[in-house]
């Protein structure tokens, strides 16, 4: 089945990416997937899950993602201000887990 022409809501509840990930953990997920959950919704024209895909395609993967602006990101098709504020919380959230954890080695 060819998800990235499909509106989520017509993929099968058990193919779509909160449901997988539900039913068989975050590792199961692609990081289009992944990304899918954050941006909750696609266009009139994609589903969440193909909108991911370019996000990640356009910022030349996750690491690029992570150093996207607010700015940068409402610059893709489909991206508003909200979702991109989205993304770039999701980002931060996981930029401040790594820094924890690396002070955590550190910490004597």
């Amino acid at each position: 089945m060819d998800t990235q022409t499909l509106i989520l809501r017509d993929v099968p509840r058990e193919d779509r990416p909160r449901e997988r990930m539900m039913a068989y953990g975050a590792d199961a997920l692609s990081h289009a997937e992944l990304l899918a959950i954050l941006v909750r919704t696609g266009t009139r024209s994609e589903s969440a899950v193909h909108l991911a895909s370019r996000i990640l395609q356009a910022s030349g993967g996750l690491r690029g993602l992570v150093d996207m602006s607010i700015e940068e990101l409402t610059e893709i098709r489909g991206i508003g201000p909200a979702k991109a504020v989205q993304l770039r919380a999701g980002m931060e959230l996981g930029r401040r887990l790594a820094q924890s954890r690396s002070e955590e080695r550190y910490t004597i």
